[in-house]
């Protein structure tokens, strides 16, 4: 359940104003169809996640745990950093809106929007600590979305309300923290 709940809150956190949180607005603007975009996004995320995921398996798997926490917190430190890093919206999956329609749109430039994304990342960090796939993938996915089917459903409304900058500062100083408690071997988390 830890594995969850924690994949669930950093996610979500980390997901707020990112690329593919401008990309769901992008689209439902562009499709005004909110079933067929969450189902592209639920898609999309589940693939990559689980993509991510197997590889945090396979590192856990083969490094030692001391080697595994120094990457870890190193790696959570550098997310936390990252988290201050505003996201621009780039054209990934872009020509694929009017070949596919809304569902096809989405999982292709939702899929591509992810590759190498700080969420990504993040899931094979948690995926290489938690020995529980299955937990971190659906916290992640759940996490995802959390952060992106209010931004479909609300369109550029949300962006009036939540103050960004601020959803991002506090999970900067999540991941950082993680990231020290992980060096410092603290906790059951690490």
């Amino acid at each position: 359940m830890e594995a969850f709940l924690v994949s669930t809150g950093l996610v979500a956190l980390a997901e707020m104003g990112d690329k593919t949180q401008l990309l769901s607005l992008l689209l439902a603007a562009r499709f005004r169809k909110p079933l067929p975009i969450i189902a592209g996004i639920l898609v999309a995320t589940l693939l990559n996640h689980a993509l991510a995921g197997a590889v945090g398996n396979w590192l856990q798997e083969t490094l030692g745990p001391d080697v595994l926490r120094w990457i870890l917190g190193l790696s959570f430190i550098a997310m936390g950093a990252w988290m201050l890093v505003p996201d621009k919206l780039d054209d990934a999956g872009a020509g694929a809106a009017g070949r596919f329609g809304a569902f096809g749109a989405t999982l292709v430039a939702f899929f591509i929007a992810e590759m190498g994304d700080k969420t990504q990342f993040a899931t094979v960090a948690l995926a290489a600590r938690y020995d529980a796939l299955v937990a971190v993938v659906a916290g992640t996915t759940l996490g995802m979305m959390l952060a992106n089917v209010p931004a479909v459903l609300l369109g550029e409304r949300i962006t009036r309300v939540v103050p960004i900058a601020v959803v991002h500062r506090i999970a900067a100083v999540v991941f950082a923290l993680l990231g020290v408690l992980a060096l410092a071997n603290v906790g059951s988390l690490f």
